[in-house]
């Protein structure tokens, strides 16, 4: 069993795979958003080349735990992940992950220029882990 996590943005799609025990969560790389159908496609290719079986997307939440716009748009991209790979597409509340990473990548002093190029793959593995560790925990 393998799950993909997914941070869905304006520009970029963040990317991070589990382990195939589903211990841990690495970023795998960032995709470069062009129209859905590529972004789509690209997905496709990994999942077929990672033999992943769930996929996790991130849903960002305002802080008061409702749904904006953006949120909207993640629904949107996961409902038709679900209707075209015929997978198992689940939500996980995002809030505060590219902080996270943003903060991370600081202590570990990483220049800005590098920071930009792995922030979003480092947003989806920890959106990964977090829904890895709540599902180990039911």
């Amino acid at each position: 069993m393998r799950w993909m996590g997914l941070d869905y943005g304006d520009k970029t799609i963040g990317v991070a795979l589990s382990d195939e025990l589903g211990f841990t969560a690495q970023g795998l790389e960032v995709i470069r958003r062009k129209r859905d159908e590529p972004d789509i496609n690209r997905i496709k290719e990994l999942v077929r080349q990672y033999e992943v079986t769930e996929i996790i997307v991130g849903l960002p939440k305002n802080m008061n735990n409702t749904i904006g716009p953006r949120g909207e748009l993640c629904i949107a991209f996961a409902e038709g992940l679900k209707e075209e790979l015929q997978l198992p597409v689940h939500m996980w509340d995002e809030r505060l992950t590219t902080a996270a990473a943003e903060r991370t990548l600081l202590e570990a002093d990483v220049s800005r220029r590098k920071r930009k190029l792995v922030i979003d793959k480092m947003a989806a593995a920890i959106i990964l882990q977090g829904y890895m560790d709540y599902s180990k925990k039911r």
